[in-house]
């Protein structure tokens, strides 16, 4: 027991030199809050800020924002709030994409400035002794500035003073509604911007930009939805001998984490019999019965990019006649309305395409009277797909009926 405690006693002391720094056996590398290629080389090459994506591409981004933004305009984007399951209990922090995807940060607490005149400014929060000691590093202002490549960097403390000359010399301002903080909406120089209803939604230009992908990008999807469809895979053979919804949630679950996935997409939705058809079903608490069917619409996250997915099988093994004729009609539409995906086609279009070929088979095997039944939205009332990418349903501000574009993700 001594052994252990001065073992402990060394590497906390250790630790108190190092400045709390994370140490390696060949380097001291600088914690930052979260991965770096020098704190975690099996994530990251050198150059990356996130596995997979260069600082070169964040760079462009933000270059790309810049000519996207009106003249003599100012783009504001807060990180996600942390939220709270009880009073000292956070619920896991899930950075919002747009912040990510333009600062590369993955933590809460800090505001990042896009704006013509100086490029990237982002207010960092300020790291307290007691905050250390509980939840570790958090990135600042040198990690701004080195890791995600900032053009100007300073604490949130001074977010008051500079901000407001900022906000002056510009005629209109987008900011993320979804993540708006007090922090600069209770600046004078906001409001009066505001009452002049010269602020608008950043929204309608990062989902234009976020709605078509970089290879980088697709190749984190790709690998999300890999991981996903493994998952998924072992998940059905699970089924066979562990028939309980809540089991199966768990199953897919550790599958996606242990081949590297960082969470799940959404709460999975694993509805036997009947719940299947609650479409956002999320008790799994049942047993599944002997011949019933169950459906799993799942999804991972992997570096901030999602994968989406639904499937239906029998855990028994088998299909009944009935569910077999179902099975097929819904997955001979699922292949015509893979082939529609190309560029120029618009999901609206693939969805109408889907509810004309469903409405007519559903017809056949004598579940609709006839093709124009409103019935048919009472069994479906979803539609085909929506964009994916950094959320699941990605860029909502893109239209259904924009022509689809090499890049896009749905």
């Amino acid at each position: 027991m001594q052994r252990v405690v001065r073992k402990l006693t060394n590497t906390y002391s250790q630790r108190q030199v190092l400045g709390f720094r994370s140490y390696c056996n060949d380097r001291v590398a600088v914690d930052v809050g979260q991965p770096t290629p020098a704190s975690h080389p099996q994530l990251l090459k050198d150059g990356e800020i996130t596995p997979g994506i260069s600082s070169e591409e964040y760079i462009l981004r933000r270059k790309k924002m810049l000519e996207l933004l009106p003249e003599k305009s100012l783009a504001i984007i807060a990180a996600a709030p942390v939220k709270m399951m009880t009073d000292v209990v956070p619920y896991t922090f899930r950075q919002d994409a747009d912040y990510l995807y333009i600062t590369g940060c993955q933590q809460p607490g800090g505001v990042a400035i896009l704006g013509h005149d100086f490029g990237l400014c982002m207010f960092m929060p300020e790291a307290k002794p007691y905050d250390v000691t509980w939840q570790g590093h958090i990135a600042g202002v040198d990690a701004a500035l080195d890791t995600f490549k900032a053009d100007k960097a300073y604490p949130m403390r001074k977010l008051h003073e500079i901000l407001p000359d900022m906000i002056r010399g510009s005629s209109k301002l987008y900011h993320n509604v979804q993540t708006a903080t007090p922090s600069y909406t209770e600046l004078e120089a906001f409001k009066k911007l505001a009452y002049c209803s010269n602020v608008r939604d950043l929204s309608v230009y990062t989902h234009q930009l976020r709605w078509i992908k970089s290879p980088s990008e697709l190749s984190l999807m790709k690998q999300s939805a890999s991981i996903a469809c493994q998952a998924l895979l072992l998940t059905m053979m699970h089924s066979k001998t562990h028939p309980f919804e809540g089991m199966l949630a768990a199953k897919v679950e550790y599958e996606c984490k242990v081949r590297g996935a960082q969470r799940m997409g959404f709460n999975p939705v694993v509805g036997g019999g009947p719940n299947g058809s609650v479409i956002h079903y999320s008790r799994n608490d049942q047993k599944i019965k002997d011949g019933d069917l169950v459906l799993m619409d799942v999804g991972c996250e992997l570096h901030g990019y999602a994968s989406d997915l639904t499937r239906t099988w029998p855990p028994c093994g088998s299909f009944s006649s009935a569910q077999e004729e179902l099975y097929e009609l819904i997955v001979e539409t699922n292949k015509h309305c893979v082939e529609l995906c190309k560029p120029g086609a618009s999901i609206r279009q693939i969805h109408n395409h889907s509810v004309e070929m469903l409405q007519k088979g559903l017809k056949e095997v004598g579940i609709l009277r006839d093709v124009g039944s409103s019935s048919y939205h009472k069994l479906n009332p979803t539609s085909i797909g929506h964009y994916l990418g950094m959320d699941i349903h990605d860029c909502s501000m893109v239209s259904l009926d924009a022509p689809l574009k090499p890049g896009n993700n749905y």
